[in-house]
């Protein structure tokens, strides 16, 4: 007997969108046919609605241990799932302490363990005080190592000099694991950041002024120079601009063993919607011109792009308050709205394919990071999905939101496209806005 059937959804595959039951069994689907005859505990219909593999955020913040004030695990969790997540990657950092050693690792992985409403993945921090660290975090299981090529905002997590980050990706390499990059040149940021503030310039347009997409593509070069040289699988996470994303495309197609990912904040915002939204929109690389958006999205049609990542990253709200906007706090909150982003400006504005959808936020994570069993409705996948209705639209208000500070630049915005339920093998962790806890949640980890 199967423990779950699906009844008559809309399954979002690889090969396109086909309506099948889904049957599964002890948390896998066991079975996907036009209709099963098998007995099951229970049956849920999902006639007229979309089933996409349950989607997996390869970059939040949720700041816990140490800073659950800021979000926390159970609250970025749950607005995972109620956003169609079954799984997310955390990032080393705000967490104090943060992830660049063992038991920094497992500080983490016991919060998450008591607290996620979802699998996870945990990243190891890479900076130049911890590179002797490295080999102990990838026995603990991290999915692979964060570094900073400009200033974090942190203390505790230093940015990478070119000889630091070298000596990381050759480690990395030799343990198999890739490394994540935020690319932007310190020396270049600090610099203008330094002139405008010298001269009392701090409005948001200084802000951008300082930190132009050329401080991006610099970055993302050496990156990609060194990446090649030490053989070490690179991922570069929130590229901003078109321009970006062609730099690091083009090394791709020369055989440089790298992924792009992206942001919805940059495809659904442009720098003119800054002066509007302030520092609910404020992010470092920071929202680019309506131009580069463009070519972004281009881009994405194009599948140069491979993955979207969130870049949920949450504060207080008083720490998003104030005149000088480099002072200001700079995340932005969003991990509950990626997939509304794409639905709305993609599938129905500019004609993405659902099943491109499903791909960037789904099965191309789960591939490239060697997610086994994980990104596909398939047969000996586990039980990960969630129920979409197409045909509704919903406004985004505070009520709506699950993570722990009711503020978002999203927040007031129309969108296509109602989440109705998550499942994490063949468990509901989210339906009619509320959120359920399931009985277990796992580490994921890397197969290679």
């Amino acid at each position: 007997m199967l423990d779950l059937i699906v009844r008559t959804g809309k399954l979002v595959t690889p090969e396109g969108v086909r309506q099948a039951d889904l049957g599964i069994k002890d948390g896998q689907i066991a079975q996907i046919a036009p209709e099963i005859s098998e007995p099951a505990r229970q049956e849920v219909s999902a006639e007229g609605l979309h089933v996409l593999p349950g989607l997996i955020d390869v970059h939040v913040h949720f700041n816990e241990p140490g800073q659950a004030h800021w979000e926390g695990i159970a609250t970025g969790s749950a607005a995972r799932a109620a956003g169609g997540g079954t799984a997310f990657f955390d990032m080393p950092l705000n967490s104090l302490p943060c992830t660049l050693d063992a038991p920094s690792f497992d500080q983490k992985l016991a919060a998450m363990r008591a607290s996620s409403h979802t699998d996870f993945a945990l990243w190891g921090g890479l900076t130049p005080q911890n590179l002797e660290r490295l080999p102990e975090l990838a026995l603990r299981g991290v999915i692979g190592f964060k570094a900073f090529m400009s200033n974090s905002g942190l203390p505790e997590f230093p940015h990478c000099d070119d000889g630091s980050l070298y000596e990381g990706m050759r480690i990395a390499a030799r343990l198999g694991l890739p490394v994540a990059v935020h690319a932007e040149s310190d020396a270049l940021t600090a610099h203008f950041a330094r002139q405008k503030q010298q001269q009392g310039q701090t409005t948001w347009r200084d802000y951008l002024d300082s930190r132009p997409v050329f401080t991006e593509l610099e970055a993302i070069q050496r990156a990609l120079l060194l990446a090649q040289e030490t053989g070490c699988r690179l991922h570069i996470v929130h590229i901003s601009s078109g321009a970006g994303v062609a730099l690091a495309a083009e090394a791709k197609a020369r055989g440089v063993d790298v992924s792009l990912e992206t942001c919805p904040h940059y495809l659904a915002f442009t720098e003119e919607d800054l002066e509007r939204l302030g520092a609910l929109a404020k992010c470092a690389p920071p929202l680019r011109s309506g131009d580069q958006q463009t070519l972004l999205w281009n881009q994405v049609l194009q599948g140069l792009v491979d993955i979207i990542g969130s870049d949920h990253s949450p504060s207080p709200p008083e720490m998003k308050q104030g005149d000088d906007f480099f002072a200001l706090w700079g995340g932005i909150a969003g991990v509950q709205s990626t997939l509304a982003v794409l639905l709305t400006e993609g599938w129905q504005a500019r004609g993405l394919a659902l099943e491109q959808i499903a791909r960037l936020l789904a099965t191309n994570p789960a591939q490239r990071f060697g997610l086994q069993g994980k990104g596909l409705l398939a047969e000996g996948y586990d039980a990960d999905f969630a129920l979409v209705d197409l045909q509704q639209t919903h406004t985004l208000k505070p009520q709506d939101l699950h993570q722990r500070h009711p503020i978002s630049p999203y927040l007031g915005r129309r969108f296509v496209g109602v989440v109705r339920e998550t499942w994490l093998r063949g468990q509901r962790v989210y339906a009619l806005g509320k959120i359920e806890k399931p009985n277990e949640v796992r580490l994921l980890t890397r197969h290679l």
